[in-house]
């Protein structure tokens, strides 16, 4: 698998398309048309080659109105169902509109899914107006960038997460911002962590 970094987007050549990367590509091929999104967590590691599996998708997708949402909805549906509920008021008003995630399979399948939800915090505004293009074979993704996705997998701090912090900066640690690395390790009290594990 190759990757060709620039300031603007990664692009993947080559890569064998897994039963999780077909999830997320059918998925945000829809949700693209409606919404605005990031792909964040497990799933940026997991999409750069790390071996491991994972059972959910995260993804931070704008506020949307309900007409809107409920255009996404009626389209989504055709392929995935809602875990949560399938009644389209409830998921946008019990849920989502109170900070609440909810989830996405494809049908008649519960593992793996998406999460999705609505930015409530600072940093989730943020991480939405500076998502990072992926493009993964012939298919166009955005996620997260990888200089907040390292100090935050190691502010989670479990086994899992290091190695997904370890394996994201082996790959791109020639590439990456130092400087607003090295800011978000402050944010994140990940200084020391970072020393430990990554350098």
């Amino acid at each position: 698998m190759e990757f060709k970094y620039t300031k603007n987007e990664i692009s993947i050549k080559d890569k064998t398309i897994s039963t999780l990367d077909s999830l997320v590509i059918d998925f945000t091929d829809i949700l693209s048309n409606y919404a605005k999104y990031v792909v964040v967590s497990g799933y940026v590691a997991i999409l750069f080659g790390r071996s491991r599996t994972s059972e959910d998708i995260d993804i931070i997708v704008e506020k949307l109105d309900f007409n809107k949402f409920n255009k996404f909805w009626m389209e989504v549906s055709k392929k995935f169902e809602c875990i949560n509920t399938r009644n389209v008021k409830v998921a946008f008003e019990k849920y989502l509109s109170s900070g609440t995630p909810i989830r996405f399979s494809r049908k008649n399948k519960f593992i793996p899914n998406i999460e999705f939800k609505f930015p409530k915090l600072e940093l989730d505004y943020w991480t939405l107006s500076e998502r990072k293009k992926v493009l993964l074979n012939e298919h166009q993704l955005f996620i997260s960038p990888l200089e907040l996705q390292i100090p935050f997998k190691l502010f989670l701090g479990s086994e899992k997460d290091i190695e997904d912090a370890k394996h994201i900066y082996k790959v791109f640690k020639n590439k990456i911002d130092s400087a607003l690395l090295n800011e978000f390790n402050r944010k994140f009290k990940t200084i020391n962590l970072f020393n430990r594990y990554l350098k």
